[in-house]
């Protein structure tokens, strides 16, 4: 079961067994619930299942935070919450302790324009601050070209180091066009939290593709992708292809390239195996002189079978465009 059908199914347990939702609603006596204007609809039925009797629900969260709509979200729980439990006392914890208030003004005056809202009065009592500065982008490209610009011109102004600066952003996928821009503008950087699109699994794997395809000596991408995706090439075949190539003098590739000069000791299924990913490969080769980047990394993706490994369906030119292959191709 997915996320989906453990809610869905819990609810019709619940619906259609009235003494399990009893049991269950006796058991949780007390119920808190954090984050309430990310619940979705069948999640908000849920607790009300449990609650049915006790009615003693405490509900935690924030109507002007509720950004998952997209998600399944269902700002109207927490809205009309009150509604549903007439008995609620509401505690507003409106001081904010962790921006100046510049920042807190700035944020008050957008949640004013909400139709439907809970009326808040959010204060800081931390320094005014700097006034913020608001610049309309039309893409995330656009927004990392006008930062990384932005960066350039206050570390020379201010006399500054690029370990002065900071961007903060809310999702891990928003690294990417940030770091495409710095890349391209050589502007060293580090990310804090979680992984570089360049760092990513997928993008090593695809990579080492290209690695292999522009010099087949390449040890590390060879090993990397030579069973990648899954094609029963175990780590006991990898051995033997290693250990015959340390006892040549010569490379991995090499072991594959010429069968009949190195006797591998593996089965002739095995070997086939290793042919195929060989042919594979040398189709890639025979390819640098005629496609770009973007076009190989799309060949690549697809007959390799990261496409149907990671998806499983035919969105593969989703997954790279142009620019990024370029950048790939570069490295």
């Amino acid at each position: 079961m997915d996320f989906d059908d453990l809610l869905v199914l819990t609810y019709r347990l619940f619906t259609e067994h009235e003494e399990v939702r009893k049991d269950y609603a006796q058991r949780f006596q007390y119920v808190l619930v954090d984050e309430y204007q990310d619940t979705n609809h069948v999640q908000q039925l849920i607790v009300t299942q449990l609650t049915k009797e006790h009615r003693h629900i405490c509900v935690v969260g924030d109507d002007a935070q509720s950004i998952y709509g997209f998600r399944g979200a269902d700002i109207d729980n927490i809205l009309d919450f009150q509604q549903q439990f007439p008995e609620t006392r509401l505690f507003k914890l409106e001081q904010n302790y962790r921006s100046t208030q510049n920042i807190v003004n700035a944020a008050n005056s957008l949640i004013s324009h909400n139709q439907r809202q809970i009326k808040k009065d959010v204060f800081s009592q931390n320094d005014e601050g700097e006034k913020l500065i608001l610049k309309p982008v039309y893409s995330d490209k656009e927004e990392a070209l006008v930062v990384c610009n932005d960066i350039k011109r206050l570390k020379k102004t201010e006399d500054g180091e690029y370990s002065d600066f900071a961007i903060l952003y809310r999702t891990n996928s928003q690294s990417r066009s940030f770091e495409e821009e710095l890349r391209r503008q050589s502007i060293p950087y580090r990310i804090y939290g979680g992984l570089s699109f360049y760092q990513r699994k997928e993008i090593k794997d695809i990579i080492a593709y290209f690695r292999l395809a522009m010099n087949t000596d390449d040890e590390e991408a060879f090993k990397r992708i030579v069973n990648y995706p899954a094609r029963g090439i175990g780590d006991t075949t990898l051995g033997k292809i290693t250990m015959a190539a340390q006892n040549n003098g010569v490379s991995c590739w090499d072991i594959l390239s010429q069968p009949t000069r190195f006797q591998l000791d593996v089965n002739k299924g095995t070997w086939t195996k290793l042919l195929n990913f060989r042919d594979l490969v040398n189709g890639f080769v025979a390819q640098l002189d005629k496609l770009d980047a973007y076009e190989l990394g799309m060949k690549i993706i697809k007959e390799s079978g990261i496409q149907a490994d990671l998806y499983g369906a035919s969105d593969a030119d989703s997954f790279l465009d142009k620019k990024t292959c370029r950048s790939l191709w570069a490295d």
